[in-house]
């Protein structure tokens, strides 16, 4: 119907649109030539490579750019095709797209001084400057050979678009023309949203700036992947990543402590395996909830392990999604209002858990079930240096698939001891486990097994919980187990039945638990506890005795900085430290609460103290050297550019 009636008009749509691809990929050929040595590109082959994969990324930006111009060409005007239409569309098209692609030119010379892509970061800059109008003519007479490709790649795009023109037509049968056109329509919106997103697999997420790095295996080139229309328009909801000013930075580097070094334990290499389950509340585990009336549990086996291990009865999440988990837990990243991995920043040289391992000679391995780059880990993994990533391609058996997010829990979780028990140690994993999440089903040959309890998580988490008994089951029996920590947490929360768990700090509880098979560490800390205190903890245990970056503390004691917790949620930021929590609204504290109040009740500001001066000090400190250091790309320790 729709190839009969208005083929044409798709046809020169689908030409015009092909014509931006096709630049998109000249402007990408040019960035990697002009920056060829800062991008570690060894052969015309890798550069090709890297194009291809960047089709994804110019996608989402071409679709974003022309989506007025795409609109106007498909609805049923009855005007479409003529002529003084369709030069009102060739305005409107190249409007767009010539604005949009002088961005790519840009970063021909641009990325030289930041060493990344620019994104909505570089029009803040901008905007606050009086001579706009001066920077622009000194750019161009600096640079005025950009300026002439530009113009030469303009005046041939819009020559080869006059090439292929729509032909003048009038419809007579309206009804049928409306009739096609709406099909048209469809199609085309459908197409237009996969496009945008990455697409058309179910997804919590469109792809962004950390998705490029899961096609490169030097982080550097994911330069080359993405496209600065993309970054522009991928980090417009980054505004908060901007520096603070409450203090002389040396003072807020003295509060926040962010470079750490421990000597509380002699050097040593045992394994470390990390469980981030997905979505576990510490509401649903038994062994963290002993003071709550008719209390009912659904992980009798974390219960049984948090008998023999240690954990952490005041711990909570550093973000509200899964990747926030994954940068928290991984690298002592946490995310606020706009997630650190999506910002113009996550790019860039961090020093985590991770590449401390890679450095002591650890094997380093991500396991996730799901398609590979879901919810951005690929991409992330790769940054963090991961020396291998296993995911649904490398399970390679869809027979074990649950038809919506990945393979299942608990064979999952047998692939990754099979994998391990071939490693030669030490080595370290990190397992992002996928079953516990809508849509809240277990497999087939489980329905019944697991009680349904008060909400839809409740059965989801037995199964998991079953997953991980057998994991320690099968494990319990290789060679590797008992000279191996293993430490088990949550990205974030999920459906909430109990009240306690439905307000304040509470929202974001996870648990943590530290489990040594010798039976070495035993015990219960309601000290306060984080996802990003887990990086420092684990290196303090391992006895690694030089300096790192880590805003978080070690579990077992930091004679520098007290334990505490920082988190956004509701448009503020908590932050609990000693006896009080306080709610920072990014300029002030707007209330202090006792630390037994996490449901925020009662505000006691009013009778604000010494120590709730000092809280908001710290607060003040802690953002403005976590923001400070993001942009200024100093998540390392900096011991390199001589920080002391």
């Amino acid at each position: 119907m729709m190839s009969s009636f208005r083929k044409n008009e798709y046809g020169v749509l689908l030409y015009r649109l092909l014509l931006a691809y096709f630049f998109y990929f000249v402007t990408r050929i040019l960035f990697a030539v002009f920056n060829w040595n800062l991008l570690k590109i060894d052969s015309i082959g890798e550069l090709l490579k890297l194009c291809f994969h960047g089709i994804a990324f110019d996608t989402t930006a071409i679709l974003y750019t022309n989506s007025v111009f795409i609109l106007l060409s498909i609805l049923p005007l009855f005007v479409n095709t003529n002529k003084v239409y369709q030069k009102f569309l060739k305005s409107i098209y190249f409007v767009c797209n010539l604005g949009a692609i002088a961005f790519n030119f840009i970063d021909l010379i641009y990325y030289r001084f930041t060493f990344t892509r620019s994104a909505i970061n570089i029009l803040e800059s901008v905007q606050h400057e009086t001579n706009k109008a001066k920077l622009f003519v000194d750019f161009l007479k600096n640079y005025w050979y950009i300026f002439l490709l530009y113009i030469i790649c303009m005046l041939i795009w819009i020559t080869l678009y006059n090439f292929i023109k729509v032909k003048e037509k009038n419809y007579t049968n309206k009804g049928k023309y409306i009739l096609t056109s709406i099909f048209g329509i469809c199609i085309i919106v459908i197409l237009a949203i996969g496009g945008i997103r990455g697409d058309f697999k179910k997804s919590t997420r469109p792809i962004n700036l950390v998705d490029a790095n899961k096609f490169v295996n030097k982080f550097v080139q994911a330069n080359v992947v993405l496209n600065t229309p993309f970054c522009i328009l991928r980090t417009m909801g980054s505004a908060s990543f901007q520096k603070l000013n409450f203090m002389p930075q040396e003072q807020a580097v003295r509060r926040a402590y962010p470079v750490k070094q421990y000597q509380n334990s002699p050097p040593t290499k045992p394994n470390i395996v990390i469980f981030i389950l997905e979505s576990f509340s510490r509401e649903y585990i038994g062994a963290f909830n002993k003071g709550i009336k008719n209390y009912v549990s659904y992980t009798p086996f974390l219960d049984s392990l948090s008998q023999q291990s240690m954990i952490f009865t005041n711990a909570y999440a550093n973000g509200y999604k899964s990747i926030h988990g994954m940068s928290s837990v991984l690298s002592g990243i946490p995310s606020f209002k706009d997630a650190f991995t999506s910002s113009p920043y996550p790019n860039q040289k961090i020093e985590s858990l991770v590449s401390i391992l890679n450095g002591q000679g650890y094997d380093t391995s991500f396991f996730h079930g799901a398609p590979n780059g879901s919810m951005g880990f690929l991409g992330y993994g790769n940054i963090l240096g991961f020396k291998h990533y296993y995911g649904k391609t490398e399970y390679n058996n869809d027979r074990d698939f649950d038809g919506v997010w990945g393979i299942w829990d608990e064979p999952f979780f047998q692939f990754m001891n099979k994998t391990l028990s071939q490693k030669k140690q030490p080595f370290m994993a990190t397992l992002f486990s996928v079953t516990s999440h809508e849509p809240f089903q277990v497999p087939e040959n489980f329905k019944g097994k697991f009680p349904k309890g008060h909400v839809q998580m409740h059965q989801v988490v037995g199964y998991t919980d079953y997953a991980l008994k057998k994991f320690f089951q099968s494990a319990a029996r290789e060679s590797w187990f008992k000279n191996t920590i293993f430490i088990l947490t949550a990205d974030h929360d999920n459906q909430s039945y109990y009240e306690e768990y439905q307000v304040g700090l509470n929202k974001q509880a996870v648990p943590i638990i530290i489990y040594k098979p010798d039976g070495s560490l035993k015990g219960i800390s309601d000290e306060w506890a984080q996802q990003i205190d887990i990086y420092p903890t684990v290196i303090d245990m391992i006895g690694y005795h030089k300096p790192f970056r880590s805003w978080g503390v070690s579990l077992f004691g930091d004679k520098n900085q007290p334990p505490f917790v920082v988190n956004y949620m509701d448009n503020t930021y908590r932050y609990a430290f000693g006896n009080y929590i306080c709610v920072f609204d990014g300029q002030k504290a707007l209330g202090f609460y006792d630390k037994n109040d996490k449901g925020l009740k009662n505000n006691l500001i009013s009778r604000r103290n010494e120590e709730m001066n000092q809280i908001e000090w710290q607060c003040k400190a802690f953002l403005q050297d976590y923001f400070y250091r993001i942009i200024e790309k100093k998540l390392t320790s900096g011991f390199s550019n001589g920080e002391k």
